[in-house]
């Protein structure tokens, strides 16, 4: 990534009408911009689908490619909601080496990050976690020296917070706390 560009995070509401993620696709290819996280689903509204979509880039080409989407047919809103306070939501499955030796460590280690063991095989167990990025990115650090056989993640979803909260600044509030008081 470039000296000044971060990851944005994208809403983006369309109708839901066949090759509509194509165009999307195709307008970020032609521009040769990368998506690095993508998912979608049904919105609120029957017939729109929401794209959530992390793209890395500087505050103004992410202005130029929100313009250039609603230039497309069927985007009916997008929202950069970086800086916004949102809920965010990763789904990951991983499968980790786990034999009867350490099999007790991994579940152990799992529970901490409120993952759920889906799947049990002889040498290996799969899990299923759901939280934000960060948490996604830790556990895999934790269960790396297991040796992770494979991995799938949903990518990031975000809906912004009604109430205006902004965790990060509760996160940064809380450890400040927890500092001074040590």
């Amino acid at each position: 990534m470039a000296v000044g560009s971060m990851k944005h995070t994208l809403s983006v509401l369309v109708e839901d009408e066949a090759g509509v993620l194509t165009r999307i696709a195709g307008l970020f290819a032609r521009r040769g911009f990368n998506i690095e996280s993508l998912a979608v689903g049904p919105a609120e509204q029957l017939g729109v689908s929401r794209i959530t979509m992390v793209v890395p880039g500087d505050d103004r080409i992410i202005e130029q490619l929100t313009k250039q989407l609603y230039k497309l047919i069927n985007v009916l809103k997008v929202q950069d909601i970086t800086e916004v306070p949102c809920v965010e939501r990763e789904l990951m499955l991983m499968k980790v080496n786990a034999n009867s030796s350490n099999r007790s460590e991994v579940v152990e280690l799992a529970q901490i990050f409120r993952a759920r063991v889906v799947d049990v095989a002889e040498d290996s167990l799969t899990l299923e976690v759901v939280g934000d990025p960060g948490k996604m990115v830790a556990i895999v650090q934790v269960l790396n020296k297991f040796g992770i056989r494979e991995i799938a993640r949903t990518g990031k979803i975000a809906l912004t917070r009604e109430s205006g909260v902004n965790t990060e600044f509760l996160k940064s509030l809380e450890s400040k706390v927890e500092g001074a008081v040590r």
